[in-house]
């Protein structure tokens, strides 16, 4: 049953894309507030995905598990209906419902390049279009006719209306399609008592981003001086602990469609990051974000 420690303590979770960054972290989250979560990518101990990185959804799970919830792990990849329709027939014959939808997929950094949209290969621009956009459309499709009343929908994107152009055609358009998308849903899911909104984090100390800057969470500080963003930014936790709060939350639909950034829902909530720390990336102005992406620093979240 649910308590003030545990306030999804019987509540049934879907992290889709929970392999790593935002997604790993907002399935632990859900699970220290008592969750049972699937946790669903294409990355696990039997093979790697074609982001090639070592994190696994296997990996994931047991991390939910030792938050307090139940962690169960299912290797799906989101772009073939077959594997979804499978996944969601799994959770409706287990649970009968889904409580809560976290529309996370993406599997697009290997495509991310500074080129205009004719000098990248077609391949590569409809990938990101399939990996970023497609994949959501086909786990909603399937998941929301398990949802009920009182369900949370999030679609998490990058940036909020007045985030600067993201490096080029195909990742800009998908990161401002997935905001959109919480909107869309919100209207359509209204009838039916299910809340939809999208959320995005702020400046993201990622496995990936740690990694391409040769830093750990131990030693990202002391690259501040030459990369003074890294003083904004933040782990993936707290974006992580908002959508879990907002699950928690049992007036949530005064949030729906609207996209809320991390440093909102901390403010909301009154959280802090895994590291004690209550960055706010909304309070760096939009000039400075504009500066930094123009001088090539990459956005790996």
């Amino acid at each position: 049953m649910p308590s003030d420690q545990n306030p999804l303590a019987g509540r049934v979770a879907l992290v889709a894309g929970a392999t790593r960054g935002c997604g790993r972290a907002t399935a632990i989250e859900l699970g220290a507030l008592g969750a049972t979560v699937y946790g669903s990518g294409r990355s696990t101990r039997a093979g790697r995905s074609p982001m090639n990185r070592p994190e696994t959804i296997e990996d994931t799970a047991e991390l939910v598990t030792a938050a307090g919830g139940e962690g169960i792990a299912v290797r799906c990849d989101h772009s073939d209906p077959d594997d979804v329709a499978a996944l969601v027939d799994r959770i409706r014959s287990d649970h009968g419902r889904l409580d809560v939808l976290v529309n996370d997929v993406w599997g697009g950094d290997p495509f991310v390049e500074d080129k205009p949209v004719w000098e990248h290969s077609l391949d590569a621009t409809l990938s990101v279009l399939r990996n970023g956009i497609e994949t959501h459309l086909i786990t909603a499709h399937f998941a929301i006719p398990l949802m009920g009343e009182g369900g949370l929908l999030v679609e998490v994107g990058d940036g909020k209306a007045d985030v600067p152009y993201r490096t080029n055609m195909s990742y800009d358009i998908v990161k401002t399609a997935v905001v959109r998308m919480g909107l869309g849903l919100a209207h359509e899911l209204r009838a039916h008592g299910v809340t939809a909104l999208s959320v995005t984090p702020g400046w993201l100390r990622s496995e990936a981003m740690l990694e391409y800057y040769n830093v750990t969470e131990e030693t990202w500080r002391e690259v501040t001086d030459r990369l003074p963003y890294f003083a904004h930014s933040e782990t993936p936790h707290l974006l992580g602990r908002g959508i879990a709060a907002l699950a928690a939350d049992p007036e949530h639909k005064r949030f729906a469609g609207q996209c809320l950034g991390s440093w909102e829902l901390m403010r909301i909530y009154d959280l802090v990051d895994a590291d004690g720390s209550r960055p706010d990336w909304g309070a760096v102005d939009r000039e400075s974000r504009l500066e930094m992406l123009e001088t090539g620093i990459p956005d790996l979240a």
